[in-house]
């Protein structure tokens, strides 16, 4: 079964060492220039360092927001919790090309009520990328809040802890894991993320799914599958360096 899983991987990173420029089988050598013209090509190398920094970014902001927001609507139920904790996992029910075309649109009507330029600026496409990170946050985090036993806290508190102190020192170090795993996904869905972006990048400015997309358009050699070899070993060393501080299969 994990063969079976893996084999997409293992065949694209396999491709990426061919030799021939037009793919067949069997190879007739292998060799590494498509890993050196992959690192040396301009658009690929913009597209990742505009995709890393999105991701970051947009991490970060993203776990902030998701974990208030879980905080809210599992410790402080109100009214209306419910409609707001589907409101934020909406997005993951949505098609990502269709949420990239309603962004557009909204971000359209915000630029005429503003007389500003939103669609194509780095601004936009964060803003874009940090409500994609949300749902994911939201989601790891309030199932792993609602294993946790209040009674510590409450504990914590009984003995004279403030409630910001038995926040910093109770209840978010035992959230670390899913916090942790939540940045894990943020970081992955924003990074690899093409159908939110493609309608929201500016011009000279591009991640790097779509500069993969436009090299797809004119060119069908193996540079592409040594672009994702790169980046199945990037994501697969970030996997393994969270794994290592906090274990991912605690809440995932």
């Amino acid at each position: 079964m994990y063969l079976f899983m893996l084999s997409p991987l293992i065949f694209v990173v396999w491709l990426s060492f061919f030799k021939d420029a037009i793919l067949y089988f069997p190879p007739s050598g292998y060799t590494l220039s498509w890993y050196h013209k992959a690192v040396t090509d301009s658009a690929f190398v913009n597209g990742f360092i505009t995709s890393l920094q999105v991701a970051i970014i947009a991490s970060l902001c993203g776990v902030t927001l998701g974990v208030a927001a879980s905080l809210g609507i599992i410790r402080y139920a109100f009214k209306g919790s419910n409609v707001i904790n589907t409101l934020l996992l909406s997005p993951l029910l949505v098609p990502g090309i269709v949420a990239g075309v309603a962004i557009y649109l909204a971000y359209l009507q915000v630029e005429n009520i503003l007389d500003m330029d939103v669609v194509g600026t780095y601004g936009g496409l964060v803003l874009a990328h940090i409500c994609l990170t949300i749902p994911w946050t939201v989601r790891l985090v309030s199932a792993s809040m609602h294993g946790l036993d209040p009674s510590i806290v409450e504990a914590a508190r009984n003995l004279g802890a403030s409630p910001r102190i038995a926040f910093w020192r109770i209840t978010l170090p035992m959230l670390r894991p899913a916090i942790v795993a939540a940045s894990l996904f943020s970081f992955v869905v924003s990074f690899e993320n093409l159908e939110l972006s493609l309608s929201l990048v500016g011009p000279g400015r591009t991640t790097l799914p779509i500069a993969i997309m436009q090299y797809l358009e004119f060119n069908l050699d193996p540079t592409i599958a040594a672009v994702s070899a790169i980046q199945i070993l990037l994501l697969g060393i970030v996997m393994l360096v969270t794994d290592r501080f906090v274990k991912l299969s605690q809440v995932v």
